[in-house]
């Protein structure tokens, strides 16, 4: 239908012009008598004869004069006025280049310095591992996204408790609680009251479904999976339940069940192993993945604190050192944790925060050339820690955050070993 259309359209377009430019035939004099061919040699009283025209009075020769003296002297005036325009465009133009220089000039600062500052991280970052989907060792930003295109890949096998997974992984905490729990009280009121049509029924415009339902990824794939269709019921769109409705090799109960066991795929933290020399233990900055606050609030806070110090030049108690201390270490969810060995070179790693001191003991062990063998980690300033009650305890209560040294000695009878960290983890020594 739709071609035939054009065609006659373009038709239609194509006769019109025809009449209008070449349907009239061949032109005629007012005066003859018919449409009849015009003579190829017009007559003799038919050629126009120009009049002769009478010679310049010199009146006129002054007035033409005159006009011409004042039209060069306008053209004059305007060329210089455009002259000016011209000149206040060039020296504007100058202007916005130089100044485009300078932000140029600016922002290449801004990012020397910022590389400069990055040579200076004592590592780049904090990073993860996902058992589940991969091997990769990736930031938790870049897993983030990985995770969801996993998801949805997997939508097409196993819509149901894929979708329960996209709630949970693809949106903020908070927004998917509030989804799943009125998920939850969707789906009960249909197993529990099967044949009540209030039930079977959910109005997609009402601030509820839009505030706490459609706005969370993956919701809208779970109701389809459980049996809900789309249906405009006095012009607004609805959605309304139907046992036929339901994904194949699945009921409302298993997905109920599916809604409520899912939680976020785990990332494991790597512990981003490093083998340093002396002279590299001396870059100690932390990137802003090891704060729980962005980089403009913790310059921020920075910056009051550095006030606070300079008007507060006083004595504190014991008790507003240790607030202080707190409010410190408060602003960091990792710690950066390096073991000293006696030959020199430092083992580094990173930690939550709220792990405890018997895992840094099994990191370093597993580095070990002689796993077996009995050590000590002191802390620097401080006093050995080994005992079962200190292993229980987190670093944040152990006060090693952000960063701790620690020096390693052999206990007993592994005193006498001088090896101390595996050929392959010696092979990892970074150079400048």
């Amino acid at each position: 239908m739709a071609p035939s259309k054009i065609k006659n359209f373009f038709a239609k377009k194509k006769a019109e012009a025809k009449l209008k430019f070449g349907g009239a035939g061949p032109g005629r004099k007012l005066n003859s008598a018919g449409p009849g061919p015009s003579s190829s040699k017009p007559a003799q009283h038919d050629v126009y004869v120009p009049p002769k025209r009478s010679e310049i009075s010199a009146e006129a020769k002054v007035a033409a004069a005159a006009a011409l003296a004042r039209f060069e002297g306008k053209d004059k005036k305007e060329f210089n006025t455009s002259l000016a325009a011209i000149r206040a465009q060039v020296r504007k133009e100058l202007e916005a280049e130089k100044k485009a220089k300078e932000a140029e000039s600016a922002e290449q600062q801004e990012e020397r310095q910022e590389t400069e500052s990055r040579k200076d991280l004592a590592v780049q970052g904090v990073y993860f591992r996902c058992p589940m989907i991969d091997d990769q060792v990736l930031p938790r930003k870049e897993w983030k996204g990985k995770i969801k295109d996993f998801l949805y890949e997997q939508l097409a096998a196993d819509r149901g408790l894929t979708a329960c997974l996209i709630i949970y992984n693809c949106n903020p905490k908070e927004k998917a609680e509030v989804c799943i729990e009125t998920l939850t009280k969707c789906i009960e009121n249909i197993i529990n009251h099967p044949n009540e049509e209030k039930y079977r029924k959910l109005r997609m415009t009402t601030r509820t479904f839009c505030d706490k339902i459609k706005v969370c990824e993956g919701s809208m794939e779970f109701l389809h999976a459980a049996g809900f269709a789309e249906i405009e019921l006095d012009g607004e769109p609805h959605l309304i339940w139907s046992e036929d409705n339901i994904d194949a090799d699945c009921s409302v109960e298993m997905l109920l069940e599916a809604l409520k066991a899912s939680e976020p795929i785990p990332l494991e933290l790597d512990r981003n192993l490093q083998v340093l020399l002396p002279s590299q233990v001396k870059r100690s900055h932390l990137p802003p993945d090891f704060f729980r606050i962005s980089p403009e609030e913790l310059k921020r806070e920075q910056q009051l604190r550095t006030e606070a110090l300079e008007q507060a030049q006083m004595l504190k108690t014991k008790a507003m050192r240790e607030k202080e201390e707190l409010r410190t270490i408060n602003r960091y969810k990792f710690c950066l944790l390096r073991v000293r060995f006696p030959n020199g070179v430092y083992l580094q790693g990173t930690f939550n925060v709220y792990e405890k001191l018997a895992q840094l003991y099994e990191f370093v062990q597993s580095c070990l050339m002689h796993e077996s063998a009995e050590f000590s980690l002191v802390p620097t300033g401080g006093q050995k820690c080994s005992g079962q009650e200190e292993m229980n305890k987190s670093l944040y209560d152990l006060r090693f955050v952000p960063t701790m040294v620690f020096n390693f000695h052999y206990e007993n009878e592994s005193k006498a070993l001088t090896d101390f960290l595996k050929e392959e983890l010696m092979l990892l020594i970074q150079s400048f």
